[in-house]
């Protein structure tokens, strides 16, 4: 006659615990303070669980214990399986069930515009976990296993869905000290401009301004953070979304030395077209698109 597999629902709870913290600290003892029960009780407990499994799960040694080899087979499916239970456990809080939404977004408008408004969002849905990944706008939403991505560009990226929250209008900025010395385009040709990885932007706004474009030779950057540090520090003259930038104009950490800007792109928030949205994913997005839509109408 075959034997039977032993049925998981005639397995108790409790045994499982005591099993779990014993395998980990490898001492009844230490395992008991954890769960706050005697040594004694745990012992009980595991012993339990081997009479159920009809195996022998520790060998007692004189101080401690050490796993047998069904022990060490067992271990990582509890494990695991308390882990996922702790996780879900965790998202309930006060009665109420949280939600995490992933979000990628370019570090320029994660330190110019939605960090700022963070509060403001967890103030209205403290059930939501936002958490947030900075990036270089360089994103691959499904390998990062990302809800949204917030990204400048055209818009089109294969197999995503796309919002526009507002425009980029980019014009140069530099320090206060560099700015006295400014002014008409023209003098940018003797000053270090500072470059984003993207080519041509400095080109579209000379050719804005109605002034013949110089060699671009400035040092290079990943992010338009970077751009701002190093003209703030009087590295040269960077080409910026003053949208985002507001706070450094306001601080006089930077200075718009030419009223001319010009339209680069814009700021999307995009999901993949085969993502299921979720109720918290929806409200990220109807509020992120209110901001912004209040943010694109101050700008007008």
């Amino acid at each position: 006659m075959a034997r039977r597999s032993p049925d998981i629902s005639q397995l108790p709870l409790n045994a499982l615990r005591a099993f779990e913290a014993s395998a980990r600290h490898l001492s009844f003892t230490r395992a008991g303070l954890e769960l706050r029960v005697s040594q004694a009780a745990v012992s009980q407990q595991v012993k339990i669980l081997e009479s159920n499994l009809r195996v022998q799960l520790f060998r007692r040694l004189t101080r401690g214990l050490a796993l047998t080899e069904e022990g060490e087979a067992l271990l990582p499916a509890v494990s695991d399986a308390f882990g996922r239970i702790n996780q879900a456990l965790e998202r309930f809080e006060n009665g109420r069930l949280r939600e995490a939404v992933t979000v990628g977004v370019v570090g320029t408008f994660a330190s110019g515009w939605l960090l700022p408004r963070l509060q403001k969002f967890g103030a209205v849905h403290p059930q939501i976990d936002l958490r947030i990944f900075a990036n270089n706008n360089r994103v691959d939403l499904a390998g990062e296993g990302l809800d949204y991505a917030i990204r400048f560009g055209d818009g089109a990226w294969h197999g995503t869905d796309a919002t526009k929250l507002f425009d980029g209008f980019f014009t140069p900025m530099c320090a206060p000290a560099l700015a006295k010395i400014l002014n008409s385009p023209i003098d940018l040709h003797y000053q270090t401009l500072l470059r984003s990885y993207r080519p041509g932007e400095w080109a579209q706004w000379f050719d804005a301004a109605k002034c013949k474009a110089p060699r671009i030779s400035g040092p290079t950057f990943d992010s338009s953070v970077g751009l701002a540090h190093a003209a703030a520090q009087g590295a040269g003259v960077a080409l910026l979304p003053g949208i985002l930038f507001a706070d450094d104009l306001s601080r006089k950490r930077l200075v718009r030395p030419f009223d001319v800007q010009v339209f680069l792109g814009s700021y999307w928030l995009t999901s993949l077209k085969s993502r299921r949205v979720s109720q918290a994913m929806q409200t990220f997005s109807d509020w992120l698109t209110n901001e912004s839509r209040d943010t694109a109408r101050r700008r007008a």
